[in-house]
């Protein structure tokens, strides 16, 4: 069983930058696939993005490319996701999740998600 645990959250103004970070627990994640994902008050859950185990493979969505980018240390259990360009319309809680597949990751099925950072985005 991995443990998750994301910080890095904040206030941010609109154009500015915050790194995420996500700690992990319980087993190595060399093995797994990790990603993002994020919840704004009275909005569904939207995949934000995903990285496979070897780091070869990544994905985002639509309305996050080119200003985020994820990423991931093996050595220390970590993942990360670097937010550049940052718009209100990024304002939400951001959770870490992590599973043996990328799909479920990227769907959001996965049962392995942390408790979720604050990330505030003033225009």
């Amino acid at each position: 069983q991995v443990q998750l645990v994301e910080s890095g959250g904040g206030l941010v103004q609109a154009g500015g930058s915050l790194r995420l970070s996500c700690t992990t627990s319980g087993r190595t994640i060399s093995t797994l696939a990790m990603g993002w994902f994020r919840r704004a008050p009275g909005k569904e859950r939207e995949f934000v993005a995903a990285i496979g185990w070897s780091d070869s493979r990544s994905e985002y969505a639509d309305s996050v490319k080119g200003r985020f980018t994820i990423s991931r240390d093996n050595d220390k259990n970590m993942v990360f996701l670097q937010m550049n360009s940052l718009k209100p319309e990024d304002t939400a809680v951001y959770y870490c999740a992590a599973d043996f597949q990328m799909r479920t990751v990227v769907a959001g099925t996965t049962p392995h998600v942390g408790q979720g950072t604050q990330v505030t985005v003033s225009s």
